[in-house]
């Protein structure tokens, strides 16, 4: 278990968690998904008002609390991303306003800004 932040642990800021989680994302925002995610509620309220066994009730539930889980994780993933990502940016923006003042026009701290913009294409 590491404890260093999700875009810090590999080398190119990526590892397979991130990639995994960001094609995760892409899938649980489609339509797909939340037809999926509505026919698992209307499958829970069904089970509970046809009295069916408490089987059927328990895998109904257990299904909806794994779903529940799962996008828990991987919104924490996205939350931390994008904040990764805005500190980033507001420290480029802060070094590239601090070399304008000091009468500077250093390339290099005009590059870490352009970089910072496109930052959340890169996370």
């Amino acid at each position: 278990m590491s404890l260093t932040h999700p875009a810090e642990r590999s080398r190119d800021g990526r590892g397979w968690f991130e990639r995994l989680a960001e094609a995760a994302s892409n899938v649980t925002s489609s339509i797909a998904f939340m037809c999926f995610c509505v026919t698992l509620v209307a499958a829970f309220v069904a089970v509970h008002l046809v009295g069916l066994g408490l089987t059927w009730q328990l895998l109904v539930g257990d299904l909806m609390t794994s779903v529940n889980l799962l996008l828990l994780a991987l919104l924490k993933n996205s939350e931390r991303r994008a904040e990764h990502a805005v500190h980033r940016k507001l420290d480029s923006i802060a070094a590239a306003l601090l070399d304008q003042r000091d009468g500077g026009h250093s390339e290099e701290a005009a590059e870490e800004l352009r970089k910072s913009i496109r930052m959340e294409e890169e996370l």
